[in-house]
């Protein structure tokens, strides 16, 4: 059976857009910053998906396309190991992880979005969000959105995914677009902007490490990289063109969503009474933004376009969290697509479900185990595509390109050299927060490169030819 393609580069885009711009961008990304000193976490943000979100995104474009497969199928033909296969399961760890708790989130928004033309939280809104956040109504929804997620995957890769991304896409920026240019009417559009934009050094200073942390977690969760996504997307891809430049383009859009996102959601917190932006956590896309839309004119109908569009955005994500999974059964099991995306929503189905009525179990998947999940698989892709797949890497990376072999190489040394000692210091601090021991910083470094030393020694060692008899 013929693998499916995209029709071409704007469908392949839009669903690369699509999987990245999500809660990532709508609901992490502003509470994130608004904990983290604003300006001050968006300046390192910036710098991270640069440093680290760009070439790790592209790393995994040149597996998927490459080998034409999913992540599992990716690394053991082009390393002709099965164990480097092995390896690739996390993707599908990650896919499964990540829907687990992402469809119970999604749930809340399709009741918020359901509940804002009566504007039945309008009167509590922070009771309202304790109320359905878990429960039975909690679990209901969630089924809900996972309903939703899986008919589009059903679909295929054309007639679902790619169709339903580029009308999503267009949408959802337009729409954030209007209500920034709304938002910034409102009585404390100045100071949520000063919050914002106005670069605060000495935070920086202050807080580094907890900042660099925070945001090296939002970049790798905002850009689908480390789950395995962005490699069974760029399988998809048919045709030769410039894998730097898409990467690029995606981590552009993806940025420019998540900004413009905070410049409708910050301005929202800051212009309601007893709102404090910095400390409103993760309910601050429904406990402020409702509790904001419930003195505005018109609020209701406010409040169900902005909830439209955080469900597209949601949706649009977890449908590539979804393709993950089911991919894999796809080409790795010999499962028909329809039969894959049953068997997965079942699963997830029970799991989410879990996690619905558990908040102990939903606040483990959302934090530790996903942070933990990601690092780990781009660790693994991009060491593999520095060292295993080498010069062939370097190769696929200029296809369709007129970037020199020289930018090429530079890229695989990045991949190679620096990011494994970061990665596997984001890994031991997520680590040791999750397990509560407390270790300095100076001593997870140098594990980290110790660590990472040894994991790049062996992918060496491991691909030297052996001596003939």
């Amino acid at each position: 059976m013929a693998r499916e393609s995209w029709t071409g580069r704007i469908g392949f885009v839009l669903a690369a857009v699509g999987s990245a711009v999500g809660l990532g961008n709508i609901w992490r990304f502003p509470w994130m910053t608004a904990e983290n000193g604003g300006s001050a976490f968006l300046v390192v943000y910036l710098g991270i998906v640069l440093a680290v979100g760009v070439p790790g995104l592209l790393a995994e474009f040149v597996l998927g396309r490459r080998s034409r497969k999913s992540p599992v199928g990716a690394l053991r033909d082009l390393s002709g190991s099965r164990n480097w296969g092995r390896v690739g399961l996390v993707s599908v760890l990650a896919g499964l992880v990540l829907l687990s708790f992402y469809s119970v989130v999604g749930g809340w928004i399709l009741r918020y979005l359901v509940a804002s033309p009566t504007g039945a939280y309008f009167a509590d809104p922070g009771g309202y969000f304790d109320a359905i956040a878990h429960g039975p109504g909690a679990a209901a929804f969630h089924v809900l959105f996972l309903g939703l997620t899986a008919g589009v995957v059903y679909g295929g890769v054309r007639a679902g995914i790619e169709r339903a991304t580029t009308v999503m896409m267009p949408v959802v920026v337009l729409v954030l677009a209007g209500m920034a240019m709304w938002a910034s009417g409102l009585g404390g559009a100045a100071d949520a902007y000063a919050f914002y934009l106005e670069f605060d050094v000495a935070s920086v200073q202050e807080n580094a490490l907890d900042v660099a942390l925070a945001a090296a977690g939002q970049a790798l969760f905002t850009l689908s990289v480390g789950a395995g996504t962005m490699i069974t997307y760029a399988s998809y891809v048919g045709e030769d063109r410039s894998l730097p430049a898409d990467a690029t383009m995606i981590a552009v859009l993806n940025t420019a969503v998540g900004v413009l996102a905070g410049l409708v959601v910050l301005p929202l917190l800051f212009s309601t009474p007893g709102v404090d932006a910095a400390t409103s956590g993760p309910g601050a896309l429904f406990v402020g933004v409702a509790t904001a839309f419930a003195t505005l004119p018109a609020g209701e109908l406010l409040a169900a376009g902005f909830f439209a569009v955080v469900a597209l955005a949601a949706l649009s994500s977890s449908i590539s969290m979804l393709e993950i999974v089911v991919a894999y059964l796809v080409d790795e099991r010999g499962f028909a697509r329809d039969r894959a995306t049953v068997g997965v929503a079942a699963v997830v189905l029970v799991t989410g479900t879990a996690s619905a009525f558990s908040p102990q179990l939903f606040g483990l998947l959302a934090g530790p185990v996903v942070d933990v999940v990601l690092t780990t698989g781009l660790l693994a892709f991009v060491v593999f595509t520095a060292w295993v797949l080498g010069p062939d890497a370097v190769e696929e990376f200029a296809r369709g390109t007129r970037f020199s072999a020289g930018l090429g190489d530079a890229w695989r040394t990045l991949l190679g050299v620096a990011l494994p000692p970061f990665l596997v210091f984001t890994l031991f601090v997520g680590v040791s927060d999750a397990v509560g021991v407390t270790v300095a910083s100076w001593q997870l470094a140098l594990a980290a490169v110790a660590v990472a030393g040894v994991v790049v020694a062996g992918v060496v060692r491991a691909r030297r030819p052996r001596p003939t008899a």
